[in-house]
């Protein structure tokens, strides 16, 4: 056994330990502050950029989110107006056929074709307000009505737009249109009957592309949230097996503290020799 004073292997060994053990103490407290097992690419690089590419993922399918929410909204404008004309053109085959009855006096059917000139003129105002954020999917040459589907927004759904608007290809109801005579009122009601039916097929389409878009977004939810999961498992801390790790270095800690007191004391024996 050499005795020196200029060396002390002793303490060198027990201050490594202390090293080690004070760098684990860091790296587990910061895993409990953060809640993450690999928080930055030194803790695991591999990991850590296949979570950042998820990570990616999840903030793609975030707009994707918002472009489903827009579309939705933009097509319950489009289903709320075409409901409310198809109302209306029932209200004016009403009374188109009221109209049809020869034996109405003057004023009556005065009173009938006012009243239908209002309902007509009140499906204009409704297709020409039935807007969301610029969309207008009821009016003549509108707007389909599209979103992106896919975290990379290459792929899309689109909704074609319905062309409700008197005159159009749906209603062919002109705008000046009157229930002058039976005769008139006659040729309104077959027009009514092909705009209700026309109108009702639109719809159709618009509620189709509704429940579409809805089970789309339902999807992407889901889609989030496996992602969201996947990624907590590759990076998240397992917290209680953590503290169990802190209370053990923490200990261990002590125990080195004391170790390298110990050795840093050993070179006073060496004085007892000179006694």
């Amino acid at each position: 056994m050499v005795f020196t004073v200029n060396t002390n292997a002793g303490a060198f060994a027990a201050l490594q330990n202390l090293s080690k053990t004070g760098r684990e103490l860091a790296r587990t407290q910061g895993r409990i502050n953060t809640g993450l097992n690999v928080g930055s690419a030194k803790d695991d690089g591999a990991t850590f950029a296949i979570a950042q590419n998820l990570r990616s993922d999840v903030s793609g399918l975030s707009a994707v989110k918002g472009s489903l929410e827009r579309a939705s909204s933009a097509l319950d404008v489009a289903i709320a107006a075409a409901e409310a004309v198809s109302d209306l053109l029932i209200q004016m085959k009403e009374k188109a056929v009221a109209a049809k009855d020869s034996g109405l006096d003057t004023a009556s059917r005065q009173s009938i074709s006012n009243d239908f000139a209002q309902l007509r003129d009140q499906i204009t105002s409704i297709i020409e307000n039935a807007e969301f954020n610029g969309t207008n999917a009821v009016k003549a040459s509108g707007d389909s009505v599209s979103a992106i589907t896919d975290a990379l927004g290459d792929k899309t759904i689109e909704i074609a737009a319905q062309d409700l608007s008197l005159g159009g290809a749906n209603i062919t109801l002109t705008a000046g249109q009157v229930l002058a005579d039976a005769a008139g009122a006659s040729v309104a009601v077959a027009t009514i009957e092909a705009a209700i039916s026309n109108v009702n097929a639109s719809l159709s389409e618009l509620g189709a592309g509704a429940s579409r878009l809805d089970i789309q977004r339902s999807f992407v939810d889901k889609l989030s949230d496996t992602i969201e999961v996947g990624i907590g498992n590759l990076v998240d801390a397992d917290l209680a097996k953590e503290a169990a790790n802190l209370q053990a270095l923490q200990v261990k800690q002590q125990l080195g503290l004391q170790a390298l007191s110990i050795a840093n004391q050993a070179p006073q024996a060496i004085l007892s020799l000179f006694r």
